[in-house]
Parts: C-alpha cells; structure tokens; sequence
C-alpha cells in the first residue's frame, strides 16, 4: 500500500527507510511531522532518506532492498549512485518470488471475451493485416525498402481498406556469419517468427543470392496458405528489375490480402510482449505494476503475457526461478541467467552497467531498483514457458522470453516470439512503436504523459497522484489492450512509427 508521509513525498512500504520525491523539494522541505527535513534539494522521483541508515545497510524501498549504503546516510539526506551499491549476490526480492504487489486479487470486468481479429489458416490471431517485405541479408535492404515504398503514398492502398500497409523489414546482417553459430540461429529464428507472424496477410522474402543466409531454406508450414514467396536479386537481373518484380508481386497478391476480414475471435489468441524503457522511479509504483494488474487479467482470460528483458531483472534471478511452473523451466530460466553472467563478462562488462543515464536521472539508482519495476510487469503468475530469444511461444499464461534489455531488439524477438500486440511502459518518454504488432505506450507519471503526449496512450501517473487505483488503471490497459488489437490505432502508429526498430539480435563475429 501507498502511504503519504507528505504532499511532496511518497512511501511506499512501512518497512522502507526512505521516500519518494513527488515533486522538486527544496532544502530544507519537511519529510516527517517536521521532525526531518530535506538536506539538500531533491529531484522529482529521487529518494530522500527518512531515518539514519548505517554504512553497508540496505536500503529498502517497496518493502524491498535496492541496494546497500556506501556510507552512513543521514535522515534527510539524497539516497542516489553516491552513498548507494548495488546488493550482494544472493538477495532474492520477495516481490519476483511471490510476483510483484499489485494491491490485491485482479478485479472481475465485463468486457467482452472476443475481439474482432484476424483467423489465420492455421488457427492463430491476428492483430493487424500488413503485407510484410522480409530480406535474407543487408544487401537486398534497398530492394525491399523501394518495394515498401512504391505503396506508401497517400491513397495508394484507398482500394485495399483491409491492409494495414506494405512495410519493408531490412537488418544490417545475413552474410560474414557461420551457418553453425549461435548468432545464425537467432537470425533463423526472427526470419521464421516474421515469415509466420499472424500479422501479416502475406510475406515476400528477398536475397540478393549468394549470402550465406540463403532464402531457400524458409517457407510456411502446409497448414499456412497466406501467400508468401521468395526471390533475389541476381537472378532477377539487378536492383530496378527486382524491384519492379517485388512492385508486381505485391499488386497481384492486394486482392487476396484484402479480402480477409476482421471478425469475432478469442481474447485467448492474444500474446502480449511486455516491454518497459526509459523507466523512472515511478515505473515501479505506475506504469509497471498496473501492467502487471493487466497481465494477470489477460492470462485469467487463456492469453498470453511474455516477460523479457533478461539483464533488466537479473538481480530477482533467485526469486524469479521459484516462479517457474515446472522444474524444467526452472532449469532453462537459470541456464539463461549464467549463459548473460559469462556473455558479459566476455565483453568486458557486467549486467550492473545497467541503469541507463536516463534511468539514473530519473531517480533509479541500483539495477535491483530497476528489477523491481522490471519483473513486475509480469503481475503475479508462474511461468508456464521458458523460451530462448526468437524461440515460438504457444502459451496460455505468463512465459519469459530470454532477451536483452535494449527494447527495439527485445521487442522483434517477442515478436517473432509470436507477440501480435506490444504493451510497454516508461518514465522518461520513448517514441518507440513496432510494426507488425501494435505497440501501447503507457506512461508512469502526469508530467512526461503531459509534454509528450504526442507518444503516449496512456498515464498511469494517475496512480500517484491519487487520481486511480492500481486495479482500475490495471482494468484500463486491459481493455485498451483489447480495443488496439481489434483495430483502434495506437499514437506510435498514428504517426507512423515501427519499420525501422525492427532490431534482431547480432552477436557472434562478423568474418
């Protein structure tokens, strides 16, 4: 529960040691039935210290440590980078154990259990109708990219008012790789999860021809007949011939595309990446447990909630094994977390690199701070999958999807993953969106959804400013969940935002 120590300030949790700044406070500002006074101005969404905190004590918020004090911290006083660490290894946050608080059980709704989608041949869900233009390697990027465009003045599909567009998706990779490596086979896996995406009412798959990911190994299983072909550019005879060969292909197949229609599906069919970027320290408080409220109404439904960002929840690793369903997933999910351990430090970093500078000018100080808001947009389920990067999701439930924390890469692999919708929440503003799978910008506080109101959905900042609860904002991403992927548009794409975050993962050597 929120408890109020002043208009200024937020705690958070009884047993916390310090409080949230609701606004810029000024030196001197009273904390505590004026027996504590700020020390020093402190920013919006900063932490200021409400009793002494010895050196090497944590620091808790949400009931939760976030990190140890360096030295001794004063009541009063700013609790940032300077006088905090990050915690030893083996705490486990109670909050990834038990999944993350969200002020009680999810509320009941009366929305409708269907929205009007799109039924594939093969059984799956729709959310949009594009006509996808897919490239083998980095160098049929501007074919692919000149075909898009042939189809996206303004009128051009007029005719076509059930396709959703023509979107090229080019990736600067595909060649100067092994076939038997590890980064070969995320690559395989994205252009599959693409190829087959429930999103797109057909797929044309360009190469130039003597890459080494050769695009004769991809097709859609029999069950599938949406159109989908594949072709490169050498033997097309050159840029401005495989382009107008790209341009007819696309034309003949509008028709077929076009008379696929919405109708009454399942809510089950939907799979919902989970993403949060440029969070605050309100992410924790707002925007990511009313997304974890609405996570939980969504599996109550039989659909699906996809939990990635491996890095960003890497200090709840403990606690979010015991969340796994199976011991199977368990091990796989710790396979994840030791595979990140030696993937870093192979590169000379380490996970705790993490926050971000936005992150830290926001009021997060430690990467467990950041866990905390990160796991609980996963609400309070087991995970009933554990899935490598790109790797098919069939669900129902909670699944976590290994990825990194950069939301561009780990949302094309959520989406590969099968995601055919993108909810993803911030603190200090993104302007991201993704294609094929809308994306819903939900923000954690009034003053960023304000001044960047162009980008996002939704303020959940109404959380902390008393205006809502955690279950009646949580109830609302839910069904604007529901209304986006039964056709209402998001701002991203209002404003035409997603082609070019599509971002597969690269590792491995370039040769």
């Amino acid at each position: 529960m929120n408890v109020a120590v002043n208009p200024g300030t937020l705690k958070l949790h009884a047993a916390d040691n310090v409080v949230v700044a609701l606004e810029d406070l000024p030196a001197g500002a009273a904390l505590v039935d004026g027996s504590v006074s700020t020390r020093c101005p402190i920013a919006l969404g900063h932490k200021v210290a409400i009793r002494a905190i010895a050196a090497g004590a944590p620091v808790v918020k949400c009931g939760q440590p976030i990190g140890m004090a360096r030295e001794s911290i004063a009541p009063g006083a700013h609790v940032h980078i300077h006088n905090v660490s990050e915690l030893p290894v083996g705490f486990v946050h109670e909050a990834a154990a038990a999944g993350q608080p969200a002020g009680g059980a999810p509320v009941a709704t009366t929305q409708s259990r269907t929205f009007p989608g799109f039924r594939r041949p093969d059984g799956r869900i729709g959310t949009r109708n594009y006509i996808g233009i897919l490239t083998t390697v980095n160098c049929s990027a501007t074919v692919a990219r000149r075909i898009a465009a042939a189809f996206s003045s303004p009128g051009a599909l007029a005719a076509f008012p059930n396709v959703d567009g023509v979107v090229a998706f080019t990736h600067p990779t595909g060649c100067a790789m092994d076939r038997n490596s590890e980064g070969y086979a995320v690559l395989e896996r994205v252009t599959n999860g693409y190829l087959s995406h429930p999103n797109f009412g057909a797929v044309l798959l360009i190469g130039l021809g003597c890459e080494v990911n050769q695009g004769t190994g991809y097709g859609r299983p029999g069950s599938d007949n949406r159109p989908f072909e594949f072709y490169n550019i050498q033997d097309s005879g050159g840029t401005t011939a495989a382009v107008a060969s790209g341009i007819a292909k696309v034309t003949a197949i509008l028709p077929r595309v076009n008379a696929v229609q919405r109708e009454p599906v399942p809510i089950s069919g939907l799979k919902v990446g989970l993403q949060c970027g440029g969070s605050d320290a309100f992410s924790v408080i707002s925007a990511n447990p009313a997304l974890g409220r609405a996570s939980d109404l969504l599996t109550s439904w039989g659909g699906t909630a996809i939990l990635s960002e491996t890095p960003e929840v890497a200090s709840g690793a403990e606690g979010l094994l015991q969340r796994c369903a199976s011991q199977s997933g368990a091990q796989a999910l710790r396979r994840r977390f030791l595979w990140w351990q030696e993937y870093t430090q192979r590169h000379g970093t380490a996970m705790e690199k993490n926050p971000a500078p936005g992150n830290i000018a926001g009021g997060i100080t430690t990467l467990a701070e950041k866990a905390l808001g990160a796991i609980a947009k996963g609400g309070s389920g087991r995970f009933m999958e554990v899935r490598e990067y790109a790797e098919p999701v069939s669900g129902p439930g909670l699944v976590f999807m290994d990825s990194p924390g950069f939301d561009p890469v780990s949302a094309t692999g959520q989406i590969a993953s099968g995601a055919n919708l993108i909810c993803f929440t911030t603190g200090r503003g993104s302007t991201f969106g993704s294609i094929p799978a809308p994306c819903i910008k939900l923000a954690s506080n009034t003053r960023m959804y304000r001044h960047m109101q162009d980008d996002m959905d939704l303020n959940c900042g109404v959380i902390v400013d008393g205006d809502a609860s955690l279950a009646e904002t949580g109830q609302r991403i839910a069904a604007m969940m529901i209304a986006v992927a039964g056709g209402s548009r998001t701002k991203s794409e209002l404003l035409g935002i997603g082609e070019s975050e599509f971002a597969p993962w690269i590792m491995g050597a370039v040769l």
